[in-house]
């Protein structure tokens, strides 16, 4: 074992990336079940094509212009293709680089995946690709080498435990972009677009917040700890949430709602996102409670509006990361964390670093993927047509379905190579 290295370290960190990665299929089925029965495997195929794109991109590029060298914008070249990526740690770590490399793969991986969420059930499935590529150089690293890699939010002094700034705001106010640039359904506000599988969104939920133990508490980088106090944290957040959006479910509508329980359980993960390892555990469970209520308000409000941000990422994660990277700068706390504390105890100058991130992620977020979506749309269609959208994504993207409903359930027509007619288009 090379000098340096330690193996309970190690250890963890290699369950924590598996842990990981499990949470993108996981997500996959969560968002398959949110949508209508006809775009199942298309929406969960979403979620496959970003592991294949973004764990390729990752080894090739994006880790090297994340984490090789401290120049403020943007990182290096010296790592491309995983050069000099080895079995020694990092400057400072006690895990093989390479264990690092491939952690913080699985971190792009999942927020690619998430975008989606705002363009299922009419993006193409190969301008998706090709988006979902491009994005993880020219936005997810980008605001990894900010956050995490020496750029310049690191030299401002942010704290983001576990991926506030990248990770959450990163797509969540992207995904706002890509609502926009691709457009509504064709059904949006004509019919009921719901959910064809709470099960699945429930047992996607359920995953993802077990997978959420590795992601907040491999973020420690070793068993130590930063990472046991991030853990039990991913504990006590997502369950302070969900009891508060019970609660305002009653009130708004007299039942405690599933789709809205599996929801509250990714809220209440983001929530803890940034602040897993800098915050007390009491201070946890407060944060489950209060920032529950800007992430249902604004769930609640979208459908009013024309935006067919369809899976309400911006809530879920944009909004809800906004309010942990805020909150964070509030109650950090030296005695727990052992780095900084915030404004309640006595670091005005903490908040003001966490204010600062909370606004200009957002900006750059969304605008990058804006220009980025209209520079694709500009070379290749971004949505399916009208038809093709009404026969489904499944079946026109895939040549499947995920409800097959008897033998010869797809029709393709020889005169009419378009025409293709399934048992059950809903």
């Amino acid at each position: 074992m090379p000098a340096g290295v330690n193996a309970g370290d190690t250890a963890w960190m290699l369950a924590a990336t598996a842990l990981v990665l499990m949470m993108t299929p996981a997500l996959g089925l969560f968002y398959a079940g949110l949508v209508r029965s006809k775009n199942t495997l298309n929406t969960f195929m979403m979620c496959v094509g970003a592991i294949a794109v973004a764990a390729v991109v990752w080894a090739l590029l994006g880790y090297s212009l994340a984490f090789d060298g401290e120049a403020a914008l943007i990182g290096g070249l010296d790592h491309v293709a995983l050069n000099g990526v080895g079995f020694e740690p990092r400057e400072g770590g006690t895990i093989p680089a390479l264990v690092f490399m491939a952690f913080q793969g699985t971190f792009c991986i999942i927020t690619v995946a998430l975008v989606s969420g705002a363009v299922v059930e009419r993006m193409r499935f190969g301008a998706w690709m090709v988006f979902a590529a491009l994005w993880s150089i020219l936005v997810y690293a980008v605001l990894a080498h900010w956050a995490f890699g020496g750029g310049w939010l690191a030299e401002k002094g942010l704290l983001d435990f576990a991926g506030g700034v990248p990770v959450e705001m990163g797509s969540g106010f992207a995904a706002l972009a890509a609502a926009l640039v691709v457009g509504q359904r064709k059904d949006y506000g004509r019919q009921a677009l719901l959910p064809h599988n709470a099960v699945y969104v429930l047992l996607g939920a359920g995953l993802l917040w077990f997978g959420w133990f590795g992601f907040n508490g491999g973020s420690g980088l070793s068993a130590g700890n930063s990472s046991v106090l991030a853990f039990t944290n991913t504990m006590l957040t997502p369950a302070a949430a969900l009891l508060t959006w019970f609660a305002l479910d009653l009130i708004r509508g007299r039942k405690v709602t599933a789709i809205g329980a599996a929801t509250a359980i990714i809220v209440g993960c983001v929530l803890i996102t940034p602040a897993g390892g800098f915050i007390s555990p009491g201070w946890a469970l407060v944060l489950g409670f209060l920032g529950a209520l800007p992430c249902y308000a604004v769930i609640v409000w979208r459908p009013r509006t024309r935006v067919d941000e369809t899976l309400d990422v911006l809530a879920a994660h944009g909004i809800a990361g906004f309010t942990g990277i805020l909150f964070l700068g509030l109650v950090a706390q030296i005695g727990w964390n052992g780095v900084a504390d915030g404004l309640f105890y006595g670091d005005a100058g903490q908040f003001w670093s966490q204010a600062l991130a909370a606004a200009v992620t957002p900006a750059y977020a969304f605008i990058a993927t804006f220009i980025l979506l209209k520079l694709v749309g500009a070379v290749m269609p971004l949505r399916a047509s009208e038809h093709d959208e009404a026969v489904g994504m499944d079946v026109v993207y895939h040549g499947e379905e995920a409800y097959a409903s008897g033998e010869g359930a797809i029709l393709v027509r020889p005169d009419d190579e378009r025409e293709l007619l399934v048992a059950d288009p809903n």
